[in-house]
Order: structure tokens, then C-alpha cells, then sequence
């Protein structure tokens, strides 16, 4: 729901940044891999409860996240480039609650399982919508210059990035935290249902 907002209040930083990155010659791949890899650092030092570690390693993943594509607009967009981002960011997605499964299994691991079971509705969703909306021809006019079709909703990466920091801050409130956010995820999906009903009678 706020990543259009964010995303333009952003640009013109990532941009300058972007283009310093492609000066030292720094590719957007680079960036991808790098990102995830602290990603996944971050959900090793949550399921260790090291939560202050794990949220700036999470915090510092999401910005490489945003300069990755960045630094595609500055230099060549490619598909691989498009296909490697959104593969690395659900696969990143996915390690965040599982680490706190981890992390506390008795307490953690049925929030855990019902938040990743709604990014899967939320993720399937998603990516069959842009695959219908590629081979249509549609394209998205609130997000140009993506590599493919971004339906919004509710829980998009801007909200789960703060119920992920919301976890790291209150770890103890970890399951309500996931139920509720695993409730909006719910309302995603429905309207994206909705949504692709309609838009492709």
C-alpha cells in the first residue's frame, strides 16, 4: 500500500547513489546477491535472538534491495536482473519468520507457519497476475520501469518490512504480531482475486 509513496519519496537519493555505484563500477547483480546475503545473515542472528543485530542486517538488506534496481535504471534494466531481484526478495520473505521459528520453536513456530503460509497466497498472487499481464501486453502506469506487472495491496514490502522490524524491536510479541499481519496478507490476497477477475475477463 505504500511502497508507490515511498518509492518516489526515495528516488532521487538512490538515484545520486546509483550513480556514484555504477561509477566504481558496482553492477545491479552485485547488489542483488550482496543484499540477500545480508539478509540472510540477519535471519541467522534472529533465530540466535540476536533481534538488534538481526534488524540492522535486515534494515541494511532492504536498502541494497532498493539500490539494486536503482543501479539497473542507471546502467541496462535486464531480465535476469528483474527475475534474480524478485526471486532473492521472497526467498528472503521467507527466512525472516522462519527465523523466529527457530528462535523460540515452542512459542514461534504456528505464527511462524501461518505468516509464511500467507506469503504464499500473497507471492502466488503476485506473480501469476504479472505473468497473465505480460503475455496480455498490460502495463503497470503507477510503477514504470519495473521489470514486470507490481499489483498492489495491502501488504506489500514497505509494510512487511516494519512488522519484520516491529518483531525485531518486540520479539516477545512476535505471534500476535505475525497473526495480524498474516490477517492483512489475507485481505491481499482477496483483493488481488478480485482484482485479477476482473481486469482479466
Amino acid at each position: 500500500m505504500l511502497d508507490k509513496a515511498v518509492q518516489r519519496a526515495l528516488r532521487p537519493v538512490m538515484s545520486q547513489a546509483a550513480r556514484g555505484l555504477v561509477w566504481l563500477g558496482v553492477g545491479a547483480d552485485a547488489i542483488s546477491f550482496t543484499g540477500f546475503a545480508i539478509g540472510l545473515a540477519a535471519a541467522g542472528a534472529i533465530a540466535f535472538q540476536l533481534y538488534g543485530a538481526g534488524l540492522a542486517l535486515l534494515l541494511l538488506s532492504r536498502l541494497l534491495d532498493g539500490l539494486d534496481g536503482a543501479v539497473a535504471r542507471a546502467t541496462t534494466p535486464t531480465d535476469r536482473g528483474g527475475f534474480l531481484d524478485i526471486t532473492l526478495d521472497f526467498l528472503f520473505y521467507a527466512a525472516i519468520p522462519l527465523a523466529f521459528a527457530i528462535a523460540d520453536p515452542a512459542t514461534n513456530a504456528l505464527p511462524a507457519a501461518v505468516l509464511l503460509a500467507s506469503f504464499m497466497g500473497t507471492g502466488s498472487s503476485f506473480l501469476a497476475f504479472a505473468a497473465v499481464a505480460e503475455k496480455r501486453g498490460l502495463t503497470d502506469t503507477a510503477l514504470p520501469g519495473k521489470s514486470f506487472y507490481f499489483l498492489g495491496g495491502l501488504t506489500e514490502a514497505t509494510e512487511t518490512i516494519a512488522a519484520f522490524a516491529a518483531m525485531c524491536l518486540w520479539p516477545q510479541w512476535f505471534a500476535p504480531i505475525a497473526y495480524g499481519f498474516a490477517a492483512l496478507c489475507g485481505v491481499t490476497i482477496a483483493l488481488r482475486i478480485g482484482w485479477g477477475w476482473q481486469r482479466l475477463r
